[in-house]
């Protein structure tokens, strides 16, 4: 044993060993895997040897945990449509609406801001009242489908100085496409300090644009709505105009419906309803009580359609005056069907001054009540407001004008017709007329006609005898021109 030798042993145990290791996993460091790699590059015995200058400080491999279920995602959120239908509240643009601090600009800036975004509100707060000076909101630019939402009041100054010296409105809209105006709220236009000054309305007296202390010559109208189409005005109450409530001008397609309008019944030229070259305008279910005519139909108009009308204090539905200074007239296709008059100066009428031209045709008034009217039907041709008009040959023509179901009481006269001496009224249609005088102590005129011609188709009450019948006038005419 002395002889035995460990160096002769170390060759044959290196062999060993490294058969041991090219069989057992055990020296996973000479396979050069790549911790990076994680499991998966410890089973690709196929990898090249990663080159140990690219080697990092290995870090311990987590322990993997069980893959969650992946949770549902939210749908993506839409992307926002562009400004439509925003609200503009006009307090937001610094208005007080306290009554007495003015609130034009603010007004005026609530509106440039809804200007540019179609289907937008202003909208004028309940609970608040809101100075605001003579203003136009303009519209050539502006989108469509505005809407003027006015739950508050807005009170017009009577102050001279924020009126200048000839402004015919106070506050008015121009050049819309869509508009409405709407709500429970309160135009207050504080006619009396006009009507006051009793100058103002004497045509007498002198046009004066001084504002020391008085209020200018011209009287503004309430509400005026210009050169518009598809214009809808509802619900709103306007108070004491100056002069007209509320004026249509050069509009298209108009429906005016659920509003009241409110003066005294001596408040001069305060026409309630005022259309002017006005098409397809269809009014109902409205209260008119002012100073002058409920509803004022004047030149251009067309296709007007009224119903459930409630007129008093007031002078009634008239078409005209017409043809003023020898002016051409034009008003076609008008209907009322559907009113109460109480206590007015007449139901429905029709006036024109002499020397005018043009022409009032197909019109019917129909289903008209009356309590203790004036004159419930009138034809006024020789129609004069100062007493200095001349006598004139040419008139606007009258034709095709239908009275029926017109009912009730009347003070003084029941009907009366003056048509023009040389352009007689023709196709006067009287149906189902029945007017009993309320005090039948009282002098009253009876039924009076002249150049009116047409029918009466049914009996009347009281018996309107002095229509003439167009066969009459057919004859007339070609008697005159027989004598020629």
């Amino acid at each position: 044993m002395s002889g035995f030798s460990f160096k002769g042993l170390t060759i044959p145990f290196l062999l060993v060993l490294l058969v041991m290791c090219s069989t057992l996993d055990i020296c996973d460091a000479g396979r050069g895997w790549d911790w990076r790699a994680g499991d998966e590059g410890k089973s690709g015995g196929g990898s090249s040897p990663t080159n140990p200058s690219q080697l990092t400080k290995p870090k311990p491999r987590p322990i993997p945990s069980p893959t969650p279920k992946p949770k549902p995602q939210p749908s993506p959120s839409p992307i926002p449509p562009a400004p439509h239908g925003t609200a503009f509240d006009v307090l937001d643009f610094g208005a007080k609406g306290d009554g007495t601090t003015d609130d034009t600009k603010a007004f005026q800036a609530a509106w440039a801001a809804a200007c540019e975004v179609e289907a937008s509100r202003v909208v004028v707060p309940s609970k608040y009242e809101f100075l605001v000076g003579p203003v136009s909101f303009d519209g050539p630019t502006c989108q469509d489908n505005i809407v003027f939402q006015l739950d508050g009041t807005i009170i017009a100054p009577t102050d001279p100085k924020p009126w200048g010296s000839g402004l015919l409105q106070w506050l008015e809209f121009r050049k819309l496409r869509g508009l409405t105006i709407q709500g429970q709220g309160i135009i207050e236009g504080q006619g009396n300090a006009w009507w006051s000054n009793k100058s103002l309305f004497d045509d007498n007296a002198q046009p004066s644009n001084e504002l020391s202390g008085k209020m200018p010559h011209t009287t503004p109208t309430a509400l005026r709505l210009y050169g518009s189409n598809n214009v809808t005005v509802t619900g709103i109450t306007i108070r004491n105009s100056p002069q007209c409530h509320l004026k249509f001008d050069s509009c298209d397609t108009v429906e005016v419906s659920d509003i009241t309008i409110s003066s005294p019944g001596d408040s001069p030229n305060t026409d309630g309803i005022h259309l002017q070259d006005s098409l397809n305008v269809f009014i109902h279910d409205v209260d008119l009580g002012c100073g002058d005519d409920c509803i004022s139909i004047q030149t251009g108009c067309s296709s007007i359609y009224m119903h459930n009308i409630n007129c008093g204090p007031g002078h009634g539905i008239s078409i005209g005056g017409l043809g003023k200074d020898n002016a051409e007239a034009t008003v076609s296709n008008i209907t009322v069907q559907g009113a109460n008059m109480d206590n007015t100066l007449t139901a429905v009428r029709i006036k024109t001054w002499q020397g005018g031209s043009g022409y009032v045709k197909n019109i019917r008034f129909a289903n008209v009540k009356v309590s203790e009217v004036q004159t419930p039907i009138i034809i006024d041709q020789f129609y004069c407001d100062s007493g200095r008009c001349k006598n004139q040959s040419s008139a606007v023509a009258l034709s095709e004008i239908t009275y029926e179901g017109i009912r009730g009481t009347y003070t003084v006269q029941p009907v009366h017709l003056a048509c023009s001496d040389n352009i007689p009224c023709s196709n006067i249609h009287l149906n189902d007329i029945e007017l009993e005088l309320l005090n039948q102590h009282e002098h009253v005129y009876e039924p009076f006609c002249w150049q009116a011609y047409g029918e009466l188709q049914s009996p009347t009450e009281p018996p309107i005898n002095c229509l003439h019948s167009e066969k009459l006038k057919i004859n007339q005419i070609h008697s005159d021109q027989g004598s020629n």
